[in-house]
């Protein structure tokens, strides 16, 4: 691999310090690179995105997860692999930090790297109106309230069947790699990152009785918005990895599945997911 992209958020690299070390260190190994800024991968436009990918082979991505999923976000439909270097807190889809960045490097370098493929979510959301909307998540697909301090009415079907009604602050429908995000906040189980399943949890649930539950990643999930409040339209918002939030109304509804797209992580260092579990959670 000699032609890269690396996408920065300028909010984690001071004077972009590290950034300009590592296209120096690329350059001065005979690598071509171009250094663009993480907000521009925001714009939802697909021919300006694969204007500032061009010619990469790989993407390296520096700051924390929130910039590297709005990057696969950006490029789900290019198939070209991605890795993160880690600026922010945790980073649990980052593969790299600042001290082993010359040996990723010149492993990217040799080609002595493994691509892992992660699934990915598809989330086709159809309003009340006839209009619909589709994107595609990494992470999760989180349905959450509109307002303050009011629980909003979800019904959950899995392949047809209802599931469960939840008055809750919201739903969480992740992705093994999301299992580690906002699901896991919400008391969801960590799953491996190799594994084909969908995890639901549902956020600070009016019941005692309300779990996470772990379906077959062929299981396809719909979210229906219930009429909870009398005076207000928009009863809840979908966001996609954390942005492109929609107002839902009550009728509105979410259908999730696993996308045919995927998104490929570079592994280029010998630390493996139960090591980054040890290290990022606190564990011994």
């Amino acid at each position: 691999m000699n032609q890269f992209l690396i996408v920065v958020n300028p909010d984690k690299d001071e004077n972009l310090q590290i950034t300009h070390d590592i296209e120096k260190y690329l350059i001065s190994h005979g690598a071509a690179c171009r250094v663009v800024s993480g907000f521009d991968f925001s714009s939802n436009e697909e021919t300006i995105t694969r204007e500032l990918v061009g010619a990469a082979q790989g993407i390296l991505v520096l700051g924390g997860d929130g910039t590297l999923l709005r990057v696969a976000r950006e490029t789900d439909d290019m198939d070209i692999p991605l890795l993160g270097i880690n600026l922010g807190t945790v980073g649990f889809l980052t593969e790299g930090e600042p001290g082993n960045l010359p040996e990723l490097l010149d492993r990217l370098i040799r080609d002595d790297f493994s691509v892992e493929h992660r699934m990915m979510l598809s989330g086709v959301v159809k309003k009340s109106d006839g209009s619909c909307y589709k994107k595609c998540a990494l992470n999760d697909i989180v349905i959450s309230r509109a307002g303050f301090s009011r629980l909003i009415g979800l019904n959950v079907y899995v392949d047809g069947k209802l599931l469960d009604t939840y008055e809750a602050d919201g739903v969480v429908v992740a992705t093994p790699t999301g299992s580690t995000g906002y699901s896991l906040s919400a008391g969801g189980p960590i799953v491996s990152p190799n594994a084909s399943l969908i995890v639901i949890t549902p956020v600070s649930p009016h019941s005692l009785t309300s779990k996470s539950i772990v379906l077959s990643g062929d299981e396809s999930i719909s979210v229906e918005i219930a009429k909870k409040r009398k005076t207000q339209k928009t009863e809840a918002y979908v966001s996609f990895d954390g942005g492109n939030d929609l107002e839902l109304s009550a009728g509105d509804r979410i259908d999730i599945s696993r996308s045919e797209k995927i998104t490929r992580l570079i592994k280029a260092s010998n630390v493996n997911f139960y090591e980054i579990l040890r290290n990022k959670l606190g564990g011994n």
